[in-house]
């Protein structure tokens, strides 16, 4: 099981990587990429960018290290809800396309905030 959860941890930690950077870093080409990005503020974007960031250090490091392991559930915690609300705002705009990626970040880290608790 703790292997399985390691595997899951390192997908959803690279996946929250990719999309945190770019949000944070590299905002054109997420324009590029979601269009979504173009109707929210660039501040937003980055600090979403941001917190995905801290979300995907904080779904490794603790475990990885030993120190303060309770944070790697909490972090998934964290980054659920992100990608919850992520879910909803494409809902509301009918962007039904982009849940799909939503709905495997959410299971992902479910499954780690449950596994790790």
């Amino acid at each position: 099981m703790n292997i399985a959860l390691w595997v899951v941890q390192g997908l959803a930690a690279l996946g929250f990587l990719y999309s945190g950077w770019m949000k944070a870093f590299q905002y054109e080409k997420a324009k590029a990429s979601w269009h979504w990005v173009s109707d929210v503020p660039k501040g937003f974007v980055s600090f979403i960018g941001i917190v995905e960031l801290v979300g995907a250090v904080g779904l490794i490091l603790p475990q990885a290290l030993n120190i303060a392991p309770v944070l790697t559930p909490l972090a998934a915690t964290g980054v659920a809800v992100i990608v919850l609300l992520g879910a909803l705002f494409h809902v509301q705009r009918k962007e039904y396309k982009e849940i799909g990626v939503n709905i495997v970040f959410l299971v992902l880290a479910l499954i780690v905030a449950i596994g790790r608790f």
